[in-house]
């Protein structure tokens, strides 16, 4: 049935405006004002962004179903200690899912990824905040319980959150209040300074990593004696780490493609390796959360901070109404753009100046 299908042609590099590059990724790429049919047709070929697409979507389901089992079997809703976990397995729903979608249409145009990825920024935040909750829900360790820095610990991670999908935002567009016109794309952080835009990216996302991982870090690598919470659960962390580490060392390197430019534009690249350790990564910690919550709840009930609606529900729906504002703020320009004239289906992309496929 497929062979009876007219897939969308793909381009090379020199083929599609700038914004659309990707560093030592040369060919794959998709017409660079892709019809929706076309973008969902093009999860069917192999195209530079197939895999990054699947490697999303796939596992979206599988944190759905985790998601499901927890909320029915486990009584969750009449059970706040339940309620983190509830949030973390939500974000780990909502952030492969929105990946996966920025993925599938951001070559729509150049407006519509920036947006996309806007709404994918905002969903890694907000596993950031979910990692964090479950994290004081049930990971600190026993000498931190009810600490200061615990007490504290939720509030900085929302403000983390919100600074997190600000600084994303910012390294693609700039500042959103800029009046618009033809020429912004020349001052987009993207556009202008690709590398400080990229480090800025990293940055916005490595802090909260790092912020959210102190109790753990310290539990796992620094704490000895009494009150240290060594239990079985800590190798599932240690698996955790690992994969958390070679993910962002995947994303900030561009490896293996930065070696050997054009070999891994379809299968392989980083991207597609970012996401499979990503995903990887949070299986791990999902599993090591479960089991710190199940062995340690009666020592967490009588001596952890309570988990009341303010550190848990609360925490997560204000962020969600920030995180949605920022994007929201970030993309007004961006949908108050001129709208450009080019024809959607220029046989030759690279015929259109840059600039008029970046106002679309």
């Amino acid at each position: 049935m497929l062979s009876l299908i007219k897939f969308p042609r793909v381009f090379s590099i020199n083929q599609v405006p700038k914004v659309f590059h990707e560093d030592s990724i040369i060919s794959g790429y998709r017409h660079p004002r892709s019809s929706a049919t076309d973008c969902i047709l093009s999860l069917f070929q192999l195209t530079n962004e197939t895999l990054n697409i699947w490697t999303h979507f796939l596992p979206t389901w599988y944190f759905l179903w985790k998601l499901v089992t927890v909320v029915l079997m486990q009584t969750a809703w009449q059970d706040s200690f339940t309620w983190p976990l509830v949030i973390f397995l939500v974000s780990c729903c909502i952030y492969p899912l929105a990946s996966s979608c920025a993925h599938t249409f951001s070559t729509m145009s150049a407006r519509a990824r920036h947006i996309c990825f806007f709404f994918d920024y905002g969903a890694l935040s907000f596993y950031s905040l979910g990692s964090a909750i479950t994290y004081s829900a049930y990971v600190f360790p026993d000498k931190w319980g009810n600490s200061l820095f615990h007490r504290c610990y939720i509030p900085i991670a929302v403000l983390n959150t919100v600074v997190c999908t600000a600084l994303a935002c910012y390294s693609r567009l700039g500042l959103p209040f800029l009046q618009y016109n033809h020429d912004i794309v020349k001052r987009f952080p993207e556009y202008q300074s690709p590398k400080f835009s990229k480090v800025l990216r990293v940055f916005a996302f490595a802090y909260p990593y790092l912020f959210d991982n102190i109790p753990l870090f310290y539990r796992v690598f620094l704490c000895v004696g009494e009150g240290c919470t060594d239990n079985d659960t800590n190798i599932l962390h240690y698996y955790h780490i690992a994969l958390a580490s070679l993910t962002g060392f995947l994303f900030a390197t561009h490896l293996p493609e930065r070696l050997a430019p054009g070999s891994f534009d379809y299968i392989g690249h980083s991207h597609q390796l970012f996401h499979v350790c990503g995903i990887l990564g949070t299986h791990f910690q999902m599993k090591a959360i479960e089991q710190d919550m199940v062995t340690r709840r009666p020592w967490l009930l009588q001596h952890s901070i309570p988990i009341t609606f303010a550190n848990s529900m609360g925490a997560t729906l204000f962020c969600v109404v920030l995180n949605l504002s920022i994007i929201i703020l970030f993309s007004l320009p961006l949908l108050s753009a001129p709208i450009c004239q080019e024809k959607k289906h220029d046989k030759h992309p690279k015929t259109a100046s840059a600039k008029a496929y970046a106002c679309c």
